[in-house]
């Protein structure tokens, strides 16, 4: 077990490396001048020059990731340019919202995905078959932001049962309770849940339908064993790997989504500070984010491989 995570963490190391050498790079060579962003519409080239000189954007792109990296390696992810805070103060302030829409929808995802697939592979070819697989298609094609807007417009605007943007905190001394903050992210769960549980739908048949064929589901059949039993002991067991690989997977669709989603809805949360930095040219936010996301897909994807160890004992060996 020990060795197992040991070597999953040196491959994650490298990876680490690679997307903020990546992530620094693209921001520097591409349009856009933070510096002309700050000093103003109005301000010279002079002015523009003392602003480089100040924020360091004059030095050399080499070292300018070497002292950014170090400070990285020391728990410091820079200061925002444009908000002029510490760029952790910033992430802790909007990771509140962020998570609870992300664990929220991967909940959400599993406990609706998972059983559908399972039965749209028991009754493959029937009614929830054919309407799963359109609902796949459907999910995979809409926007999230139209979505987004179409069940604002219906449980919002016409039936007036749910808010149509903002978010009420769960902990804090400006926290309203647990209904307010889940009457808030309702809309945004369905939304950026419906990509995800078409996706892990889709798995779960193509999983499920492959295991009802094994000799064993046979053998299972022919000992008399209940068809829910067959379903759940046997055949959704033995499919949990690909089921779980594809969740871990899945949140690179999700991360995508937030950022989109919490747009839409107007939620303060990490996606929506991503996207205030971009627009500012604001460095360190968009790296420190990014390099956030990048860690928590890579530490889901590790709790993923190690989950393989529970699932199927055969790894463990």
């Amino acid at each position: 077990m020990l060795r197992f995570l040991l070597q999953r963490l040196a491959a994650v190391l490298p990876v680490l490396l690679v997307v903020s050498v990546v992530v620094f790079l693209i921001l520097r060579l591409s349009p856009g001048d933070p510096a002309a962003v700050i000093a103003g519409n109005s301000a010279t080239t002079q002015e523009v020059e003392t602003v480089r000189e100040q924020l360091g954007l004059n030095r050399p792109l080499l070292v300018q990731y070497g002292i950014w990296l170090g400070k990285v390696l020391q728990g410091d992810l820079g200061f925002s340019y444009y908000l002029t805070k510490p760029v952790t103060e910033l992430i802790l302030q909007r990771i509140e919202p962020t998570l609870a829409l992300a664990l929220g929808t991967i909940v959400l995802a599993v406990l609706v995905a998972v059983p559908l697939g399972t039965l749209a592979a028991w009754r493959m070819g029937g009614w929830l078959d054919r309407l799963l697989s359109g609902f796949s298609v459907l999910g995979f094609s809409v926007p999230v932001f139209v979505i987004g807007y179409l069940l604002i417009y219906l449980f919002s605007i016409q039936l007036g049962w749910l808010p149509v943007q903002g978010y009420k905190r769960l902990f804090g001394p400006d926290a309203q309770g647990p209904l307010a903050w889940a009457r808030h992210l309702v809309l945004p769960w369905i939304t950026l849940g419906l990509i995800y549980v078409a996706l892990i739908a889709r798995v779960t048949r193509a999983s499920v339908s492959e295991a009802l064929t094994e000799d064993y589901i046979r053998t299972a059949r022919a000992k008399g064993i209940a068809e829910r039993a067959v379903l759940m002991r046997h055949a959704l067991a033995n499919a949990a790997v690909p089921i779980a690989t594809v969740v871990g997977i899945g949140v690179a669709l999700l991360i995508g989504g937030v950022v989109v989603t919490e747009t839409v809805y107007s939620i303060p949360g990490l996606g929506s500070l991503t996207v205030e930095a971009v627009l500012n040219r604001d460095f360190p936010v968009i790296q420190g984010v990014v390099l956030f996301f990048s860690v928590l897909y890579v530490v889901v994807n590790l709790a993923v491989d190690v989950s393989y160890l529970f699932l199927d004992p055969r790894i463990r060996y």
